[in-house]
């Protein structure tokens, strides 16, 4: 028998499980194609594996040592640079950037470091899973307010997912530490407008409070939308610190880089969580993605900017993924950002098992995976136990995946057709 004294901490309960280790264990066991987690299956720009290879025969035996906690002094300069840029004021770079061990290593440290025992933190659903565990495990109560479709369409926008004003107003309350706004949206896709994020604004200003605005889709948005920065409306930078990803920027998630943005005195406290924990974050990425920031600052709001390409190259397989599941009978969510599409699959005649306690969109997506060989991630991981119910019919796909692979999972979608 295991010593009580060996137990797993009382603050992890209830957070054990991971959707992805689930559903992408399932993909593999089946081979079945993988449409579930978000990362591409193509190499990203040249010149970004260029400046690693670069960077790892560097002349410099520093550059494989440790570098500077906070983060390596090429890539703060290159980050300032830019997001004084994109944030209308200077950014200083020493004091108001931190770099982490990908945006997940920001969140950490912004609910270490900023949520105390009992303090509320809104979360607007559907939210990227790990919100809810860093809410809790920090000891914060999390508090939810669902998007929901304002419209019932054969096909929706991520335009059409709002949240209800009143409803958001009365969940703010002295005890309300901060709301976190992921801006595009995953798994919708949402770009809020800017009427949205002033809403928003207004009242933490009203109630004192703090924005984690997860920003890591910022150069994933399809025009003619355009991303609006919440840390730049008035009054917001001093209370919002904003999140985002060299692996979204630059394609490549398995480098696992992020960072953090914001005012010194909230900065500070992530910095010193990070000091204690990761304390720094492997210089040659770093070094290497601070290259690919000075090559890209130089043609900034260009056709030549790899943020203008990558939109514009994604945006023909987002239609051809619209198309494909709307053959099958299902009704897509139009992204306006990011690299997934949510799809209501309740017009296929689909039964659940009434004696699995599973929940009807899990088995939606375990049927689909064995039987159909296409693996997809069910959207009511995104929600909390209160409201998953809301998504109950969907799931989400992901297609920032070569042109073949999208074409294969049309192949299974129109042989899934004839069998209907």
């Amino acid at each position: 028998m295991i010593s009580a004294k060996h137990s797993m901490a009382k603050r992890l309960e209830g957070t054990e499980t991971s959707v992805w280790v689930e559903f992408g264990a399932l993909a593999t066991e089946t081979k079945a194609l993988n449409l579930g987690q978000g990362f591409p299956d193509f190499f990203p720009p040249q010149y970004v594996t260029e400046a690693l290879h670069e960077t790892a025969l560097s002349k410099n035996p520093f550059i494989h040592q440790y570098t500077r906690s906070y983060g390596h002094p090429r890539l703060v300069k290159s980050l300032s640079d830019l997001y004084s840029v994109l944030m209308n004021r200077k950014v200083d770079m020493l004091k108001e950037i931190l770099v982490t061990v990908g945006a997940y290593g920001s969140l950490f440290c912004a609910h270490q470091g900023l949520i105390n025992p009992g303090d509320e933190v809104i979360i607007l659903e559907p939210f990227f899973d790990c919100y809810e565990p860093m809410v809790k495990q920090a000891g914060g109560i999390p508090v939810f307010v669902p998007l929901r479709p304002v419209k019932d369409a054969p096909i929706l926008s991520s335009d059409d997912w709002q949240f209800d004003r009143d409803e958001l107003s009365s969940k703010f309350n002295p005890k309300t530490k901060a709301i976190i706004i992921n801006n595009p949206n995953n798994p919708l896709g949402k770009v809020f407008t800017l009427e949205e994020l002033e809403f928003v604004a207004d009242l933490c200003r009203r109630h004192d409070v703090i924005v984690f605005a997860d920003e890591v889709y910022e150069w994933l948005v399809y025009k003619p939308k355009k991303h609006i920065r919440i840390a730049t409306l008035p009054g917001m930078w001093e209370r919002t610190i904003t999140i985002g990803s060299a692996g979204k920027t630059f394609s490549v998630t398995g480098w696992k880089l992020g960072w953090t943005i914001g005012p010194e005195h909230l900065v500070k406290a992530l910095c010193i969580v990070h000091q204690n924990c990761n304390y720094t974050c492997p210089t040659p990425m770093e070094e290497a993605v601070a290259l690919s920031f000075e090559k890209e600052i130089g043609q900034l709001f260009t056709p030549a900017c790899y943020y203008e390409q990558l939109p514009d190259e994604l945006l023909p397989k987002r239609d051809k993924m619209a198309a494909f599941l709307s053959e099958v009978g299902m009704v897509p969510t139009i992204p306006e950002g990011g690299y997934f599409m949510v799809a209501d699959f309740s017009h296929l005649d689909f039964k659940i098992d009434e004696n699995n306690p599973e929940r009807r969109d899990y088995q939606f997506v375990k049927w689909m995976t064995r039987n159909k060989k296409l693996a997809a991630i069910p959207n009511s991981a995104f929600y909390s136990k209160q409201n998953a119910h809301l998504a109950k019919n969907l799931v989400r796909f992901c297609f920032i995946k070569k042109d073949e692979t999208l074409d294969k999972a049309a192949d299974i979608i129109r042989e899934w057709k004839k069998s209907l």
